[in-house]
């Protein structure tokens, strides 16, 4: 039992990070999300009893001892509202964890439901994230956690210790001093500028300039002559010679954000540029040298944009000479809190209130209260950590003169609004979608999937080219090649703008309903509104 609970764990972490499990062992932690003294969020406590020998694992006021990551300092909860009278952590089957709560010890709640006697979690939702709130004060995430793998607190300028950012950690360390292409793929808002910054910054080029440029910001018609330059009365308005970015990081680091979004000459000349080390500017006709070191970030899936035949296959594998992911935030719930401090200390610091998170008052209520601290782990969190910080300062701001965060209506909605379900009470799968399956099936051949087959499965995973994959055993690119042919199925480029926006008005805006009703790719339509100007898709 005891080498079973902490294998089915390792094998919940590896399917979660979509590669091969790490040699370390995966072990259930609690972390910090919100404690009466502020400052003492992302503190964790490793229940590796619970792994490695399958005894039972307590939590009291006083015992056992928490500390921060890469810290010396170790202290229990100390909150006095909390009981001396433990609850217990006791390993399940199955890699099943249990909270046992004693009738008259700490009052304790499953996110906003009450925990009375025992209440287990799966591998899958101890992957996820269960939010605890102890007597309406404390609120720990039991979460999971690779036990080998640490790195210092805030290193290279990112927050956070979950396996994502540990892993980028690691990519930023093997690729710095390598003067190679550097491809960032993320989510919108999820910090891919902080990794190129520190890329360059502990790079042989630190003493050089730095220069981010967001593509999808730049003029279409403008966007050769900003990057390469353009030489005086090459286009109407051009009065003097342009330099150009690539001449301004010459001998530094480019940035250029957005890449999946530049227009189809711009990705030749980019091309050009990454083979030849030469610029052409705008009306110029004699190349110009220039020593750059190119890191690109995109939000955009290439491999689809190259199906589309939007994004040059030769161009991307040029600039992914490495690769680098950054998770979403809703991948990373153990990082809400530390991140939340990190950038409520920001913003305090700029209102001189920056004390209110070194309290050393145990009975003090608690500046980030309970419910709201709940409400911040269970939140999707579509914008990522750019949400966040803006929600951050939100909160402080509107906070001012008060003793702790309060948190409006409108915002209190929009975080309930797409919250992840409580442990043991998310609701039936709706009868109409069916639900794709818990284990992948083995690897096939593309050829052996039939076109019905293709279509049920698209249907299934709502159109989620990467899901319908997984789901038919087959490599991604497989499947925009068996759309392709498919007589069944269309992509989003094959829409006309008349029908994409008659379904828009429709549905009223709804994308998911969109995309059930046109049966293309979500990714796809989403940037078909972009371009006809629909929303704010």
């Amino acid at each position: 039992m005891q080498q079973k609970i902490s294998d089915d764990m390792s094998q919940t972490a590896e399917h979660s990070q979509g590669r091969e499990a790490p040699a370390s062992r995966v072990m259930p932690v609690l972390t910090v999300v919100s404690h009466p003294q502020p400052q003492r969020i992302g503190e964790r406590l490793v229940l590796e009893m619970l792994a490695t020998s399958g005894r039972t694992a307590s939590l009291s006021r006083n015992a056992p001892e928490f500390s921060r990551p890469g810290g010396l300092v170790t202290q229990p909860l100390g909150d006095p509202f909390v009981s001396r009278t433990p609850i217990q952590f006791e390993p399940g089957a199955r890699g099943h964890l249990q909270l046992r709560v004693p009738e008259n010890g700490t009052r304790v709640w499953v996110a906003d439901e009450p925990v009375q006697g025992v209440r287990e979690f799966s591998p899958e939702e101890l992957q996820a994230g269960v939010p605890l709130v102890l007597a309406e004060r404390v609120v720990l995430l039991l979460h999971l956690t690779s036990s080998s793998r640490e790195s210092p607190p805030d290193g290279l300028g990112l927050v956070g210790q979950c396996e994502g950012i540990r892993q980028v950690r690691e990519d930023i360390s093997r690729v710095t001093d390598l003067d190679v292409p550097v491809l960032i793929r993320g989510e919108t808002g999820t910090g891919k500028e902080l990794v190129a910054r520190a890329i360059h910054d502990r790079g042989p080029r630190r003493a050089g300039p730095f220069v981010s440029v967001n593509l999808g910001a730049l003029s279409k018609e403008l966007v050769a002559a900003e990057l390469f330059g353009a030489q005086r009365g090459a286009y109407t308005g051009a009065t003097k010679d342009r330099e150009g970015f690539f001449r301004a990081a010459h001998g530094g680091t480019l940035f250029l954000d957005e890449v999946g979004e530049a227009p189809p000459e711009v990705q030749a000349a980019l091309l050009r540029v990454l083979e030849t080390g030469e610029v052409y500017p705008v009306g110029g006709h004699t190349p110009v040298p220039v020593d750059v070191r190119l890191v690109s970030a995109t939000d955009s899936d290439l491999e689809e944009r190259i199906q589309e035949r939007l994004f040059k296959a030769p161009l991307l594998h040029r600039l992914a000479g490495f690769e680098i992911h950054m998770p979403p935030l809703r991948e990373r719930r153990e990082d809400i809190g530390p991140l939340f401090l990190h950038f409520a200390r920001q913003e305090l610091q700029g209102l001189d209130g920056v004390e209110r998170l070194s309290s050393s008052d145990p009975r003090a209520e608690p500046w980030l209260p309970a419910s709201l601290a709940v409400r911040l782990v269970r939140y999707g969190w579509p914008g990522n950590v750019r949400q966040l910080r803006n929600v951050v300062r939100q909160l402080v701001i509107g906070s001012r003169g008060l003793p702790h965060l309060r948190v409006d209506a409108r915002l209190e909605q929009t975080l309930d609004s797409d919250a992840m379900p409580v442990p043991g009470g998310a609701p039936a799968p709706s009868a109409a979608v069916p639900t794709p399956p818990e284990t992948k099936p083995q690897r096939r051949k593309p050829s052996e999937v039939t076109e019905q087959e293709l279509l049920e499965a698209l249907r299934a995973c709502s159109w989620d080219l990467k899901a319908t994959a997984d789901w038919l055993g087959i490599p991604r690119p497989s499947v925009y090649v068996l759309i392709d042919r498919s007589s069944l199925l269309r992509t989003a480029r094959d829409l006309s703008p008349e029908e994409i926006t008659a379904c828009f008005h429709d549905c009223g805006g709804d994308l998911d309903k969109m995309v059930q009703r046109l049966e293309v790719s979500k990714r796809a339509l989403q940037r078909r509104l972009r371009e006809l100007g629909l929303g704010s898709a």
